[in-house]
């Protein structure tokens, strides 16, 4: 066996995830450099042992609402504030609350994100709240990024933290906006059980544990960090509350006040000061300026269907789009060449110029009408052939639904003192910065992978509410699971938990059940791949898909947590 990196692989964004009654815990885990092989044995490939089995999947149906988290007491959250009279946005939004207090690493008030509201007869929607570029108004990082290096047991990886890593964030804002435009129930009730869970603490379960170690060279940076991490002096473990001093007043602050602490507040002079004490570039100007824009979702016909996605500054919904657009113009059977071959299409286009040209205007619409030619490209990709992330979905009674998904990246370093806050480290993750690190103007909307998605049927009514964790993966798994249910007309639950693939560089990664013949000989812009890496059992590497929808059989509510990564669902 060779060993090496998986080329093009980069450090993954964490982001949240919600899903019903506890089945594991779903999390957007840093995605390790694999050892190049034939074959993955182990259920988790990024450490020595596994910590969850692969073979579940977490499943609920319900006439009234139903929720998908990443840990359960989050989907518990979500469903509870359905139970009294809350719509979807309400769930999403008291469930965004609870995660900063249980998946501390994931997110939190200085992340970021995406919010996709749709159905019941409400206008799609897309909220980006996602990180900007800082310095508006001030001057350059005068500090460097710091590396961390982190350990995944079979490899190391290097994450890039500390002051110059920390970007505008906008979480705070999405969240007051999407309760303003959608929400019934007051903020300050859907702050809440977050801010109790927080004053109480909650124990860390195996995943956020396991997240633990692997930063752990972070989780030890500073004093402030270390308070929160290392209470005793030793890291915090499975079962060990973890508890964020302030964390509870901060929550509670915006929900009586929404977002203006954070965006010209105490709380936005605290983190500003923070990161310009240690040379960082971040301004009160920055977070000023930042406001959530709303926009209307990429849209795509896909058999059929309408499939509603993230627009710019989201590179990952113009990419699922691209490749949607090319297969559905295939009439054919889509078997796993056909999709890879959409895949390394979509693919193809994130050059140079996609990453600095991403926001421009019309530039997503004339990425699929260059993919128009659909049959034809799939036909020349295949006739040249020889022989850390986290989501969070909610689908109400009224079939209203709200899918969001939202990262702190790996976390800076950095905690405001007696506020709870750990602020991201956006301006450190390689995947988010492919021109380099600092090459973005201030103010410019980082990039994203992160994709919540929905699909509307041949009726225009809501069918499917989704979105994955999984850096890069995160497309080629909604891709997937899209195909599973509109093509294979396959239960939300089997659709989640089919086999998928994935290309990175010049590797092929393949989960066992999908035929492998050919998979290599596809040739694209990438040039055909070399290797190809047949998994044992279904793995995390492969993302973590977290979906609502309609049983059009039934018309129960349903909601599925994917094995890979764990999940739980809760019904109203």
């Amino acid at each position: 066996m060779r060993s090496g990196s998986v080329r093009g692989g980069r450090p993954t964004l964490f982001h949240v995830a919600a899903h019903v009654h506890p089945v594991g815990q779903a999390c957007g885990l840093p995605q390790a450099r694999l050892p190049r092989r034939r074959e993955r044995t182990d259920s988790l490939p990024l450490h020595g042992r596994p910590l969850v089995s692969a073979r579940f999947v977490s499943a609920s149906a319900a006439r009234g609402g139903i929720a998908a988290a990443g840990h359960p007491a989050v989907a518990e959250v979500a469903a509870g504030v359905l139970r009294e009279g809350g719509n979807a946005v309400d769930a999403a939004v008291a469930g965004l609350f609870a995660s900063w207090a249980c998946e501390p690493l994931l997110t939190g008030p200085t992340g970021g994100g995406y919010l996709l509201v749709a159905g019941a007869g409400v206008r799609p929607t897309v909220l980006d709240g996602f990180c900007a570029a800082p310095g508006l108004g001030g001057e350059a990082a005068s500090a460097d990024l710091v590396a961390a290096d982190c350990d995944f047991g079979d490899t190391r990886q290097v994450f890039h933290v500390g002051a110059a890593s920390v970007a505008a964030f906008g979480m705070a804002g999405m969240i007051e906006e999407a309760s303003r435009r959608w929400g019934r129930l007051p903020l300050a009730d859907l702050a809440e059980p977050g801010a109790k869970l927080a004053s109480e603490g909650v124990p860390l379960n195996e995943i956020q544990a396991y997240v633990g170690r692997i930063l752990e060279p972070i989780l030890g940076m500073t004093a402030g960090v270390r308070e929160l991490w290392m209470p005793g002096g030793d890291l915090l473990g499975t079962g060990d509350l973890f508890l964020a001093p302030g964390l509870a007043d901060t929550i509670s602050r915006i929900g009586s006040e929404g977002a203006a602490p954070l965006r010209d507040g105490d709380l936005a002079r605290a983190c500003v000061d923070l990161v310009a004490m240690q040379g960082g570039a971040l301004t009160l100007r920055d977070l000023a300026e930042h406001a959530p824009i709303a926009s209307d979702p990429l849209e795509v016909g896909y058999r059929g269907r309408t499939v509603l996605t993230t627009p710019p500054s989201s590179a990952g919904g113009t990419l699922l789009a691209v490749a949607l657009h090319a297969l559905a113009a295939d009439p054919g059977e889509h078997d796993s060449r056909a999709m890879l071959a959409a895949m390394d299409l979509a693919q193809s286009v994130r050059t140079p110029a996609f990453a600095r040209d991403l926001t421009s205007e019309g530039f997503a619409h004339g990425l699929l009408e260059a993919a128009g030619l659909g049959r034809d490209a799939l036909e020349a990709l295949l006739a040249r052939q020889p022989g850390s992330t986290t989501h969070l979905s909610v689908l109400d009674a009224d079939g209203l639904a709200c899918a969001v998904t939202c990262s702190n990246g790996e976390c800076s370093g950095l905690v405001v003192p007696e506020t709870g806050i750990h602020l991201n480290n956006v301006m450190g993750e390689e995947d988010l910065n492919p021109l380099g690190f600092g090459m973005f103007p201030p103010g410019r909307r980082m990039p994203s992978m992160m994709t919540p998605t929905a699909v509307l049927g041949p009726d225009g009514e809501l069918e499917l509410a989704l979105g994955s964790a999984g850096s890069n993966r995160i497309r080629s798994a909604l891709l997937r699971t899209i195909v599973a249910t509109v093509d294979q007309a396959l239960a939300l639950t089997e659709a989640v938990d089919a086999p998928r693939l994935h290309r990175e560089g010049d590797t092929v990664y393949v989960e066992p059940g999908l035929a492998t013949d050919g998979l290599l000989a596809i040739d694209s812009a990438q040039g055909p791949a070399k290797e190809l890496v047949e998994f044992r059992e279904q793995n995390l590497f492969f993302g973590g898909v977290q979906a609502v929808g309609i049983d059009p059989r039934t018309g129960d509510h349903v909601a599925a947590g994917d094995p890979r990564r764990g999940g739980a669902v809760a019904s109203a």
